[in-house]
């Protein structure tokens, strides 16, 4: 706005005077934040009430003689918009200052702080408390604004509101593509391939259900939109935030189209082999450390759930041993593993239009499996389940694991691939040490699952095998690489110099069954190439005929 706009604004403002959505002040250069932090919440939720788009903090004018005297307020310019990232910072959820104007006047110098109205359905806190106006008293929001504010979307799908100005050049043709291929394979029964290639932009962006008789809702954009189009969507920001904790970091904001960007922040995610080596084994189990198709069904249920009415970031954070996902809003039907078995089916979605629309497009489904292939996803891998947080009411936290919390718990699942999936959840919660029933601790016990006592139960570090197993198992193990160098120093502590074809001799018999006589012969060529190589073995004759002893 200019110098003219905002000095009407002004003269309007002093006009009708102070009212629950105006308030004036002198303000000098060291207002506290705190202060402008309890008007910013206050100021936002009466706006809201009033049904005003906006509710304004004047610093400048005395409130007495209703004049403007100026304020020394943060004169600074960086230092005073400075102020936006604080008030964000401490509010709930985290919104600032629509604007924060400059006016110079012949009285002196006036600061307009422009807030917005708090968003529908959503009162703003400010560090954990509700504030609201009476008459031009600032005080705690009423219980009763509280529960109308409150009750504002009830009944109302945010996801399927219209935008009026949104046309058909504001989606991404890459994402427009990838629709129709996701939407070809999960009805090829129904449509053929060259059928749905014949059809419009517009004929199938109604029968995919992503538009609303031919209009584009938030749920389109959300999913298809340009990037350069998402600031339709204000003042919710539609992002995805991928950020990399841990002795580096980074981090990386991804816009619409989410049908396109999720796949995008993935291949952020450092996925490296995971070699996981059962007790007594030689070869080891090689794993993902992330298996891709979890980690897009935990980000796609995030989009699915997210409450964009309360103006938040979906985040992903990559720790060294794990993955946390957060998305704003609580969980709305049950607890998570009330869908551990795949058997309950949800009753409602905070976004039925957008769940709709990925269910079309075969990002989720409906009925709620995507917990059920989660947790049963990590348990064939061998690692940890995950892990839900619901601790703060208002934002729902999911934790994939990427690393071993107890061997014992990851050897068991090795060995026992037929364990339901009931009895690994409870296991995984013993290695995790949480609390789990009486009954169930019962049944594990009886299983030979678990050991210990209450409540410092532990996962069994052996499970029972048959007697001709265990035979077969002793006769089969192979020796650890540390246990094969001592036997050969111990040797040669006897023997010394011996050739290659003594050590052989010596050593073949005891590395077992596993290996063939290639591979046993190539083994302690390793074991003996270590010890050289550490000092601890030296050769005397030559590379064709080797003399090995002890180094002095």
């Amino acid at each position: 706005m200019d110098a003219a706009q905002l000095q009407q604004i002004l003269s309007d403002l002093i006009t009708h005077w102070e009212s629950e959505t105006v308030e004036f002040k002198e303000a000098g250069n060291d207002y506290a934040t705190d202060r402008i932090g309890r008007y910013f919440s206050a100021l936002a939720n009466e706006a809201n009430l009033e049904g005003a788009e906006s509710a304004w903090l004047v610093f400048g004018v005395n409130n007495k003689t209703r004049s403007v005297v100026g304020s020394d307020y943060r004169e600074d310019s960086e230092r005073l918009h400075s102020l936006k990232q604080q008030i964000a910072q401490d509010s709930e959820p985290r919104i600032s200052f629509r604007g924060i104007h400059e006016l110079s006047t012949p009285e002196g110098r006036v600061v307009l702080f422009e807030i917005p109205a708090s968003p529908q359905g959503i009162p703003i806190a400010w560090k954990g408390h509700y504030y609201g106006r009476d008459g031009e008293s600032l005080g705690a929001l009423s219980i009763d604004k509280i529960d109308l504010i409150r009750s504002q979307t009830q009944g109302i799908d945010w996801s399927a509101r219209v935008l009026e100005s949104a046309t058909l050049a504001d989606l991404a043709p890459a994402a427009i593509k990838r629709a129709r291929e996701t939407f070809t394979l999960r009805h090829a029964n129904r449509f053929e391939a060259a059928e749905v290639a014949s059809w419009p932009d517009s004929t199938f962006l109604d029968r995919a259900k992503l538009t609303a008789s031919g209009r584009i809702t938030t749920s389109t954009m959300l999913l298809l939109g340009r990037e350069e189009s998402a600031h339709l969507l204000t003042p919710h920001p539609a992002q995805l935030t991928w950020k990399l904790v841990g002795p580096e970091q980074a981090y990386q904001h991804f816009s619409p189209p989410f049908l396109l960007s999720t796949t995008w922040l993935y291949q952020k995610i450092r996925n490296i082999q995971l070699r996981i080596l059962p007790e007594d084994e030689l070869l080891a189990v090689e794993i993902a450390k992330y298996d891709q198709k979890i980690v897009l069904e935990a980000l796609h249920n995030c989009i699915a759930h997210q409450d964009y009415l309360r103006n938040g970031r979906i985040v992903v954070t990559e720790h060294p041993d794990r993955l946390v996902f957060e998305n704003e809003g609580s969980f709305t039907d049950g607890a998570p593993e009330d869908f551990l078995t795949g058997e309950r089916t949800p009753r409602r979605y905070r976004n039925p239009f957008l769940a709709q629309a990925m269910v079309e497009l075969g990002m989720i489904d409906s009925m709620g499996y995507g917990i059920h292939q989660m947790y049963r996803g990590q348990a064939a891998r061998y690692l940890p389940l995950p892990d839900y947080d619901l601790s703060d009411g208002n934002t729902v936290r999911l934790t994939i694991h990427g690393a071993i919390v107890d061997p014992a718990y990851t050897r068991l699942l090795i060995q026992k691939t037929d364990l339901d999936l009931l009895d690994v959840f409870a296991l995984d919660r013993i290695q995790k040490h949480l609390r789990i029933d009486d009954g169930m601790v019962r049944h594990l016990r009886k299983a030979g699952l678990i050991e210990g006592r209450k409540p410092n139960f532990h996962v069994s570090s052996t499970v029972a095998m048959a007697a001709n197993a265990k035979a077969d198992y002793i006769r089969t193990r192979a020796l650890d690489d540390e246990f094969a160098k001592k036997l050969i120093l111990d040797y040669l502590e006897k023997f010394q110099p011996s050739t290659r074809q003594e050590i052989d001799s010596f050593l073949m018999d005891k590395l077992g069954d596993v290996l063939g006589d290639e591979q046993k012969a190539n083994k302690i060529s390793n074991l003996l190439t270590k010890l050289r190589r550490s000092g601890k073995i030296i050769n005397r004759g030559s590379r064709k005929a080797p003399q090995w002893k002890i180094a002095e």
